[in-house]
């Protein structure tokens, strides 16, 4: 029973920093307040509502967008992301000022 329960908070945990985690790697090629093009190529994201994000999020997740060639990479990124993961991270970097 001790196992379960430790492997429940364990799960838990995990589950509440996985948003933190998926914003910092985005912001390892977006910046830090998301103010800057990624690999010299993307827009900006900052300033982006989080409608804009979430469409461009999806549209990379099913291989449908493409802007300034960053699909392919945007895709691998996204890949495993649920629906759930990208409104967060979406309203987390919309939040941004």
């Amino acid at each position: 029973m001790k196992k379960i329960v430790l492997t429940a908070i364990f799960a838990a945990a995990t589950a509440a920093s996985l948003s933190a985690a998926s914003i910092a790697a985005c912001a390892s090629c977006h910046g830090a307040n998301f103010d800057k093009p990624a690999l010299g190529k993307s827009e900006i994201v900052k300033g982006w509502d989080e409608a804009k994000i979430v469409a461009s999020l999806n549209g990379y997740k099913a291989g449908t967008l493409n802007v300034h060639g960053m699909g392919a990479v945007m895709k691998g990124q996204v890949a495993k992301l649920s629906d759930a993961d990208i409104a967060d991270i979406a309203k987390q970097i919309a939040a941004i000022k």
